[in-house]
């Protein structure tokens, strides 16, 4: 897929900025091999599915959220447990542990916390929260 389809998908993303970056932090690593393998199958059609998915799954985050319900509630884990399988199904292999980093980075690094947060602040907190409690919940492991 071109870039600037890319671009278009994912309101100016460009990944290929950010590329050096992750092959530096996680290129030894399996889900990163298994990521580029899987991605650079990926036409238009998969990118919009990604992204119509990664939109569903931050909706549900916020409608949650916004409901009271506690990151660790059942609503907030049926959603975790939908967004590791969005990540499994077209990234990564996602077991607890990788999981469990990924939630940090989402609060950790501002860029991703930032991202997360134009929906609603403190979106990224409740999101990294949930997925924590789904990763350490350990019922998927």
């Amino acid at each position: 897929m071109q870039t600037q389809e890319f671009k278009e998908i994912f309101g100016g993303f460009d990944p290929a900025e950010y590329s050096a970056e992750a092959q530096a932090r996680w290129g030894e690593s399996d889900a990163y091999a298994q990521s580029q393998e899987r991605t650079a199958r990926y036409g238009k059609a998969d990118w919009q599915t990604i992204r119509t998915e990664m939109d569903a799954l931050s909706a549900r985050y916020l409608a949650a959220k916004s409901a009271g319900h506690p990151p660790a509630s059942a609503e907030a884990q049926a959603i975790a447990a939908d967004h590791c399988a969005h990540l499994e199904r077209w990234f990564y292999d996602a077991p607890p542990q990788l999981l469990r980093g990924l939630a940090q980075m989402w609060v950790a690094d501002e860029r991703f916390r930032a991202n997360i947060d134009r929906a609603d602040e403190g979106l990224a907190a409740y999101q990294s929260a949930a997925m924590l409690a789904w990763a350490n919940m350990g019922a998927h492991e």
